[in-house]
């Protein structure tokens, strides 16, 4: 486990510009939303396509497009699978690789973006991003619950106001990990560096659920949160593949 500890100018910028499209201004603003997979999304490795086809009946709705995005290295495999293409509801699956192909362990309902999954995420569209993603970074406002990802832990972690059904946004980013999803990987979920450039969002995070939509992100419970933070191993180069359940059988 490594802690950071951001600089006062990141907790300063991170009030304004933190996780879930700029989650830190409530459920009004919507100015760092989702970003497109091109930039962050995961190259298959040359190797990945035999992985597909041995992983292919234990990731199911998982089509061979998207198992071939996946890693060979990849031992831990976050499944999000979206309810339908403008739906905000999900469900979260952990799956772990074996000498027989992957494993189901845990499988949890979650939320995503308010208007559902996007393709192509421009900034402000309300819909979180289809593809595959490395997970290397977490951090909140708690202390590290005892994850071996690398952990921030500081008071740029806010999400004041309410959300889209008027539920409180207090205690969202509790706990965090970044989606590395036009974002440097190796950095505070905090960092504000988006290599496409700001209009195609950011701040793209898996957090503590609130109970409605997000703005981009996706969102667990706090239990299940802090059982994920314990269980993902970067030295298992975990990702996560997201996207409705159509896009997802590609």
């Amino acid at each position: 486990m490594i802690t950071r500890i951001p600089s006062v100018a990141l907790v300063a910028a991170s009030v304004l510009l933190t996780g879930c499209g700029g989650g830190a201004l409530a459920a009004t603003d919507h100015t760092s939303a989702p970003t497109p997979a091109s930039s962050s999304s995961i190259s298959p490795s040359p190797s990945s396509e035999i992985s597909a086809e041995a992983a292919a009946r234990q990731l199911p709705g998982v089509g061979p497009k998207m198992l071939a995005r996946i890693p060979a290295t990849t031992e831990q495999v976050v499944l999000v699978t979206g309810r339908g293409a403008n739906s905000p509801l999900s469900t979260l699956a952990l799956y772990e690789r074996t000498d027989d192909g992957w494993e189901q362990t845990v499988s949890w309902a979650a939320h995503n973006a308010l208007k559902g999954w996007s393709n192509h995420h421009m900034a402000g569209d309300l819909r979180s991003p289809i593809g595959v993603y490395s997970l290397t970074d977490a951090g909140g406002l708690l202390k590290d619950p005892g994850t071996k990802l690398s952990y921030d832990q500081g008071t740029g972690f806010v999400s004041p106001g309410t959300g889209f059904e008027g539920e409180p946004l207090a205690g969202s980013f509790d706990y965090v990990i970044a989606i590395n999803y036009n974002r440097q990987p190796g950095t505070s979920p905090l960092d504000w560096t988006r290599p496409l450039g700001a209009s195609r969002g950011g701040g793209i995070w898996i957090h503590v659920d609130h109970g409605g939509p997000t703005h981009g992100c996706v969102s667990i419970a706090e239990d299940h949160m802090k059982e994920l933070l314990r269980t993902l191993d970067p030295a298992r180069h975990p990702v996560v593949v997201m996207g409705d359940a159509a896009a997802l059988d590609r």
